[in-house]
């Protein structure tokens, strides 16, 4: 990076997590990006059969190498946070898209009072060379009805850079331990690219606050993506009207408190214990 950026050493730790599936040749563009003073960088690799986790512990020999327990990018994002050790915790895509040097304007925002800092492409200063009309209409079709039926107003859903704190984790409520079930299926409830959906739905019903952050979208460097507009866009559907359900049913038992921040102790084992679906 020809003007580093570094992190003021006051500033909370920051983790880095970074889901990677045969992501080798773009780990140097992602690196070279990474402000200074990051507290750890956590690759989760997805059974590479590239030089994935050789290139990223050669561009950083203290990366943290996580093999994920099951497949798709939420389980990666699960089992990444769950080794997460700092204070705030960074989701950034191995592709090159999301530009890690935006890192700082999403850690300021926490530091400002947000709970959630939620990356948009839609809003004034964001952007996007990489998303294509269909995928925009989607992402606008379904982000209205998270806005409907969650009372959140969302300018972009389905964008997977996102920063928050290391203590809000248990809201998020992603599974990293059981293993891939014997039939074959291999996923369990939010495994998969909806997995974006699946948390701002949940941060939305904890009250967290949530502060969206203009970011750039960048195409990806080399490869292709495993992203399919058809069949994860059915997913995330399926995860916005279940999560409702969900929702549903768990107030008809009680209200939950509103509140517009959260503290350590303001995660309640009530919201530790919201159902699940598996």
């Amino acid at each position: 990076m020809p003007d580093e950026v570094y992190l003021p050493a006051s500033w909370p730790s920051v983790s880095v997590v970074i889901p990677a599936l045969n992501e080798a040749r773009n780990l140097p563009h992602v690196f070279a990006r990474l402000p200074g003073g990051i507290h750890e960088v956590i690759v989760v690799d997805g059974h590479s059969l590239d030089d994935t986790c050789a290139v990223a512990r050669q561009l950083r020999p203290d990366t943290g190498i996580v093999k994920q327990t099951r497949t798709g990018k939420g389980n990666a994002l699960a089992c990444g946070f769950a080794a997460a050790t700092g204070e705030i915790i960074v989701m950034l895509d191995a592709d090159g898209s999301a530009d890690a040097g935006e890192i700082p304007v999403f850690v300021q925002a926490l530091l400002d009072g947000a709970d959630f800092a939620k990356g948009t492409r839609f809003a004034k200063g964001g952007g996007s060379s990489d998303i294509t009309h269909l995928r925009a209409l989607g992402n606008r079709a379904l982000m209205a009805m998270v806005n409907l039926g969650y009372g959140t107003a969302y300018s972009d859903l389905c964008y997977g850079f996102n920063v928050f704190w290391r203590r809000c984790l248990p809201v998020l409520r992603l599974d990293a331990t059981t293993p891939p079930s014997q039939d074959g299926a291999g996923r369990l409830w939010g495994d998969g690219f909806e997995v974006e959906t699946l948390i701002a739905i949940r941060v939305a019903i904890a009250r967290l606050a949530v502060v969206e952050v203009p970011s750039f979208e960048h195409s990806r460097i080399h490869g292709v993506s495993n992203l399919s507009a058809f069949s994860d866009g059915l997913r995330v559907l399926r995860t916005i009207l279940t999560e409702r359900h969900m929702r549903v049913a768990e107030t008809r038992t009680h209200r939950p408190t509103p509140r517009t921040a959260i503290t350590d102790e303001q995660i309640t084992e009530e919201q530790m214990q919201l159902p699940r679906h598996g």
